[in-house]
């Protein structure tokens, strides 16, 4: 009987035993170790820590969360330092099983912290840092519970665009958080076709001294679009020297990241100098929409800090993060999780040391925890609390502020990923579309309504560089004053207008573009400016696609387009001219005509007609007589029969068609030159086997390979008109060129283009005068009345009477 009962005890613990090995149970601790690292008497820092000491108490406060267990919250204070206490304050919280840690506040001591969150499975949730490379793969026990840089540079390089500036320059602190802030404002910048024109970086343990020697380095640039990314120590510093430096002042534009908006919200009072100083800079706030959440902890601020200093957005953010690591510590330890720490064998070589580094734990579960942390989906009072696949909040948006007057901002409208630019909030927004995009009127430094320029000429700043083509021909459009760096030409005479326009003086120099002896090859001049040998080019150039991908045009100022030039004869006069309009055989032809025309009209007359009839000598003499009186309608003779009537009237239509043919053929003989090539057009062109002459650097070579698949052997390059003449009269040859004005000859191919200035592609429009009123100058008039008179023709001698009408060179 007790062997019986044995055996059933040792089979109930076995079933026991078994039923456990599959069901995961959970012991709750009673108490949860959470670590803090930020710096306590810095402007994000010291509202951190009243909104985290707040939210910890409010979750041990509700018996709904995390059903018993309380947060045992451990702070410490990193003193302003981005490095080594840091790591020390880290280390100390390994040592007493710290589940998760709320911070680090400076993007440089997260970049170091998370090695070691790493290796011992610690969550790292940050309000604060704010660097974009910290969502790398690298670090992902690394959460960032705050928005990224990488969205507060798409809402900067969205407002350089919308008040169309290209070039900006960036000052920052040459650390983690400045340089990779500044690398995706860049790329941001990048897809908007603008660009970072200097780099201003500073040392972290940055001087009054070494802030004005950058600030100088700034003042002799041209762009004057300054956006400062740098901590709250110095933003106040910098912006204070620049004011001392007149860098505050009408025409510049500053535009400060979101350190100097958590300034104005947190700190009650600032001095008047600060408030002069920063005058007219834009800034930007991560936005937090409006919720009975929200309103109620605004409220209660005041009694938690005793109104010394304000509520900014990290506030807010920091308060979530609690709220979000409880979330996810309940939900951890609803579905089984156990809070267990285990040593770490590869510290044990370090047993005995000063350091300990063989009592830091490793938390068994804390991946389990990272899911649940990556899974929470709650409201707090920053708005909706959910991460992307790529670990950023949803719901991104900034507010851009204007500061203005005595303690006093204004928002002027709205960012977000989803719309971009607007006044309206984003959560109230209906119709979300990039092509609305509006902000309310900003008052710039200065005391200016007007928008900045955004660039000016620097004090030790180069002229620009204007590239022009030395041509050997048709040199009224560009022509260089042999033995001189003189310019004239029509393209000149426009560009000189366009200038005077300008509402400031323009410093630049013409450099030749050619060695005088051969037309140069436009495509390189372009290239010239991609590789920044020129700034702009002046001259004949024509808009073409492939060159529209390399540069940017102006707006054309002549029309143009494509023709073929052949050779022509010119007809003598004679006495026998008349006979021209027929061949022979048609003269043959039409005289047998008459003559059987006659002779059916007496067959049909002559039995009742008087005037047919008579002697034989008679009656052939009027027929001959009848035929050729037909063709002036003036014969004597009546038709009487109907039949004879109606050959007559068939008849005399014919001749009226001869006569009307004859005498339109003899008037184009006598008054016009025809041309003495088969070629006709382009369709016959591409099938003959002729030599082609074209102006040597245009475009027409490729265009005649590629576009029309000519052979290139059957092209000739050609320099001047003397050339062209030449090739014509030696013959058989063809010149397939651009002509300036349509109405000198008749076009022959089906393109169109036109002449501008050309500049780099991407620049601003201060680089090149946009053209808007260039006639107005008396001598480019002139000058573009014989250009368009077709006169440069007669000045290169071109015989006209021996080559055809030719109009036109490279563009």
């Amino acid at each position: 009987m007790n062997m019986f009962w044995l055996l059933v005890v040792i089979f109930c613990y076995g079933l026991f035993i078994g039923t456990g090995a599959g069901v995961r149970v959970s012991t709750r601790r009673s108490v949860v170790n959470v670590g803090a690292i930020f710096s306590f008497n810095s402007s994000i820092g010291k509202v951190a820590k009243v909104a985290i000491e707040a939210a910890v108490e409010d979750v041990n406060s509700n018996p709904a969360l995390l059903k018993g267990t309380k947060l045992k919250l451990a702070m410490q204070d990193t003193k302003l330092s981005s490095g080594f206490l840091g790591i020390v304050e880290a280390l100390r919280f390994m040592e007493n099983d710290t589940v998760a840690i709320i911070g680090p506040q400076q993007s440089v001591m997260a970049h170091v912290i998370s090695h070691i969150a790493n290796e011992l499975q610690v969550p790292l949730l940050s309000f604060a840092a704010s660097d974009p490379t910290l969502n790398s793969l690298q670090f992902p026990y690394f959460v960032r519970t705050t928005q990224s840089d990488l969205f507060q540079m798409s809402a900067i390089a969205e407002i350089v665009s919308y008040y169309e500036w290209r070039d900006v320059i960036a000052i920052y602190i040459d650390d983690d958080h400045g340089r990779n802030g500044i690398a995706a404002l860049g790329d941001k910048l990048a897809e908007k076709r603008c660009k970072i024109s200097y780099k201003a970086p500073m040392s972290p343990k940055v001087s009054r001294n070494e802030i004005s020697d950058t600030l100088l380095k700034v003042l002799l640039k041209e762009s004057r679009v300054i956006i400062l990314h740098i901590c709250a120590t110095w933003g106040l510093e910098v912006v204070d020297v620049a004011r001392k430096m007149e860098m505050m002042e009408s025409g510049y534009v500053w535009i400060a990241t979101d350190w100097l908006s958590t300034i104005l919200d947190t700190e009650s009072s600032l001095p008047p100098v600060a408030w002069d100083s920063i005058q007219g800079v834009l800034t930007l706030r991560m936005h937090t929409p409006d919720s009975e959440l929200k309103r109620e902890f605004v409220s209660r601020w005041s009694n938690l800090t005793g109104g010394l200093f304000g509520l900014n957005t990290y506030g807010l953010y920091a308060y979530d993060t609690v709220w979000l690591l409880a979330q996810a510590l309940d939900a951890f330890l609803n579905q089984g999780g156990n809070i267990s720490f285990s040593n770490d064998p590869r510290l044990t070589e370090f047993h005995g040391g000063n350091l300990h580094f063989d009592s830091l734990s490793i938390f068994d579960e804390g991946n389990m925890l990272l899911s649940s942390i990556l899974e929470v989906n709650i409201s707090g009072i920053s708005g909706p609390i959910k991460f992307t696949s790529d670990g950023n909040l949803i719901g991104t948006a900034y507010e851009v502020i204007n500061v203005i007057g005595t303690a006093g901002i204004r928002g002027i409208g709205y960012w977000s990923n989803s719309s971009c630019l607007s006044t309206v909030p984003p959560e109230k927004q209906i119709n979300r579309s990039y092509s609305n995009q509006q902000l309310y009127g900003v008052i710039w430094p200065g005391q200016t309504t007007e928008k900045p320029r955004g660039w000016a000429f620097s004090s030790n700043g180069r002229q620009l560089r204007v590239g022009v083509p030395v041509r050997v021909s048709f040199r009224e459009f560009a022509s260089l004053v042999y033995g001189s760096n003189v310019f004239h030409g029509y393209c000149i005479d426009v560009f000189n207008a366009a200038l005077a326009l300008l509402p400031y003086a323009l410093p630049y120099k013409f450099i030749p573009f050619g060695d005088g002896h051969k037309v140069p090859i436009y495509t390189d001049l372009l290239h010239m400016i991609t590789t920044k040998e020129f700034d702009a080019v002046v001259g004949d150039i024509t808009i073409t696609t492939n060159r529209t991908k390399m540069v940017d045009f102006t707006q054309p100022f002549i029309e143009s387009g494509l023709v073929v030039v052949a050779p022509v004869r010119k007809l003598n006069s004679s006495a026998w001219a008349f006979l021209r309009p027929f061949t022979p055989m048609m003269w043959f032809v039409t005289g047998l005509f008459f003559l059987v025309v006659g002779v059916v009209i007496w067959i049909l007359e002559r039995r009742t007609n008087d005037d047919f009839q008579g002697p034989p000598r008679k009656q052939f003499a009027t027929i001959i007589w009848f035929s050729f009186s037909t063709l002036f309608t003036a014969h004597r003779e009546k038709i009487d029969s109907a039949l004879g009537r109606l050959v007559l009237l068939i008849w005399l239509f014919v001749v009226l068609i001869l006569n009307s043919s004859y005498t339109a053929s003899l008037t184009s003989i006598l008054t016009v030159e025809q041309l003495s090539y088969s070629v006709k057009g382009i369709e016959s062109l591409i099938i003959s086997d002729d030599p082609i002459g074209y102006q040597r650097g245009s475009f027409t070579e490729n265009y005649l390979i590629e576009e029309l698949n000519i052979h290139k052997s059957r092209l000739v390059p050609l320099n001047s008109a003397e050339e062209y003449e030449k090739a014509l009269n030696d013959g058989p040859n063809m010149v397939y060129q651009y002509m300036r004005h349509s109405s000198q000859s008749s076009q022959s191919a089906p393109i169109r283009s036109f002449l501008s200035f050309v500049k780099e592609k991407e620049k601003d429009s201060k680089d090149v005068p946009k053209m808007q009123e260039p006639e107005k100058s008396g001598a480019t008039r002139k000058r573009r009345k014989r250009v368009s008179s077709g006169r440069f023709c007669e000045d290169e001698s071109v015989n006209v009477s021996n080559v055809g009408v030719y109009i036109g060179h490279e563009t």
